[in-house]
């Protein structure tokens, strides 16, 4: 009887991590892509141009989020975004990139921001202002 047991859960546990690696291929390639996929939500308030791409700013109540989009995409290279409100931590998405970097989102309410952004060796960086900018 012990022996058939073991052989028993042996074959539970084969299911079980069957089961969890059917379910990961499913899910996976979704899961990992939904920042990527997903834009900025509200107004677009800025565009910040540079030699290699710009940065696509957009307000939503007291959140700004921005974006760095390649001028000449297609072909992958480093790109980096970020937004700072004074007082807090820099948000920020980089890595190796076709078309765009980020979406980046932060709370700022009334404070003034620090935005950057880089496609490859061109770079962006301005700050402390408040949005809207006047």
């Amino acid at each position: 009887m012990h022996v058939a047991d073991g052989a028993i859960r042996k074959a539970r546990a084969g299911l079980v991590l069957l089961a969890v690696a059917v379910l990961l291929t499913l899910v996976g390639p979704f899961s990992g892509d939904a920042h990527a996929a997903s834009r900025c939500a509200g107004h677009k308030v800025d565009t910040l141009r540079f030699s290699t791409g710009s940065i696509h700013v957009f307000r939503d109540g007291n959140f700004l989020c921005a974006m760095t989009y390649a001028k000449n995409p297609g072909t992958t290279r480093t790109m980096s975004v970020s937004i700072q409100a004074r007082g807090s931590r820099p948000v920020a998405k980089s890595g190796r990139y076709k078309q765009y970097a980020g979406p980046v989102r932060t709370h700022i309410g009334t404070r003034k921001v620090w935005i950057r952004g880089s496609v490859g060796g061109g770079k962006f960086s301005d700050g402390w202002f408040k949005y809207p900018r006047r």
